[in-house]
């Protein structure tokens, strides 16, 4: 996968797991890779800075939480995200069966 295709699918990840929890590099390191990222500490940071310029997350020293803003944005994307899988997978089971 690209890499800035990957950043914009780990931010994503990154603001799904902050709902649960508040996000240190280290703890989303592994929830990461177990989801098939290759990322290393350095990328988490930044993207972890990213979403906080963007008002998504918020800092805590080394933690990171997520704002209204964010909470908002990720309903977004999930709506966004559920369309557009609904029509990829029909385009695939057409491409498939024919």
């Amino acid at each position: 996968m690209h890499a800035e295709v990957q950043n914009l699918f780990v931010r994503i990840h990154l603001l799904y797991l902050a709902q649960n929890q508040d996000l240190t590099v280290s703890d989303a390191l592994p929830l990461l890779e177990e989801r098939g990222y290759r990322v290393g500490e350095r990328e988490i940071k930044q993207e972890l800075e990213h979403l906080t310029q963007e008002n998504f997350l918020t800092a805590h020293g080394d933690q990171w939480s997520l704002t209204g803003t964010g909470i908002e944005e990720f309903k977004e994307i999930t709506a966004v995200l559920g369309r557009v899988s609904e029509e990829l997978l029909a385009t695939g089971k057409k491409t498939s069966t024919a």
